[in-house]
């Protein structure tokens, strides 16, 4: 064992320890569970197959009366020892409810061949428990920019669902909102309804564009891969004075976000990806 590995040994068989040790921790009162940092216990309410390979578990708050404390955008970091594992198995995930809403959690949860948190949480029943801590993602701050362009893959859509939500559901927030979704097949698109119910309620406000790799027979949307003439087919050119101060945010598998970012060697040197061939500077670009 090198000694590189030792110390990850190490780190990760206390940190394994202290989770461990923190997981039945009692939770707080009179604030909101997650409104600081700490390991907490929840345990599944309901669970419920939305598609071929997602799952919606939700995990009672300890005070019915209270919100989750998230703030927008942010996630909880999962923590389980499926099969008697001594170490943890660590994976975020973003909620996907309104993080107003008193008493719960919920969580869509896409199942991956051999994923062991997917594998685990996808097998929780009503009255299992799982182990959560918070992790505050991107900041959103209303009305700081006029346009936000949210750039998603398969599973990676959570994060985006929750701030399409967030600025959609606040009135006082009048960000314009433009989503472009690429996924393997038309099952895929397990929040389409959602997404639709947004453009029929905020007309100018909101568009969705979904890429399909492999689409059923008569689907109405693109086939292929989120590519620089989807896009701009999609009104995200940069060039756009609508697009004045825009920003995107990027989610999804790395090979897309390799695409769409670019890349970076050693040395510094930088190969645009299709972001910045569109015009995009690496300050507008934020990947979760």
């Amino acid at each position: 064992m090198s000694t590189q590995v030792a110390v990850a040994a190490a780190v990760a068989g206390i940190g394994a320890y202290a989770i461990y040790n923190l997981r039945n921790r009692t939770p707080p009162t009179g604030r909101p569970l997650f409104a600081s940092f700490g390991f907490h216990s929840l345990k599944v309410h309901s669970t419920e197959l939305i598609n071929h390979n997602t799952k919606k578990v939700r995990f009672e708050l300890p005070d019915k009366t209270q919100p989750s404390g998230l703030s927008l955008t942010s996630a909880l970091l999962t923590v389980s020892f499926p099969n008697g594992r001594w170490l943890p198995v660590l994976r975020p995930y973003t909620p996907t409810n309104d993080l107003a809403e008193p008493g719960f959690v919920e969580l869509m949860v896409k199942l991956y061949p051999g994923g062991k948190q997917s594998s685990h949480i996808h097998s929780l029943k009503v009255g299992d428990s799982l182990t959560f801590a918070p992790i505050k993602e991107f900041g959103w701050t209303p009305n700081k920019h006029p346009h936000v362009a949210l750039i998603a893959g398969g599973a990676g859509i959570t994060p985006m669902y929750q701030l399409a939500h967030g600025i959609l559901s606040n009135p006082d927030d009048q960000t314009r909102v433009t989503l472009v979704w690429g996924v393997n097949t038309d099952s895929d698109l397990f929040l389409a309804d959602e997404f639709k119910a947004f453009e029929k309620k905020f007309p100018g406000r909101f568009k969705s564009v979904y890429v399909i790799a492999t689409p059923d027979a008569g689907s109405p949307h693109t086939k292929g891969f989120v590519t620089k003439q989807v896009l701009e087919n999609a009104g995200l050119s940069p060039a756009s004075e609508k697009n004045k101060d825009i920003k995107v945010l990027v989610c999804g598998p790395p090979p897309m976000e390799k695409a769409l970012k670019g890349t970076k060697s050693l040395f510094g040197s930088a190969k645009p990806g299709i972001l910045g061939q569109l015009g995009y500077t690496p300050d507008q670009i934020h990947g979760f």
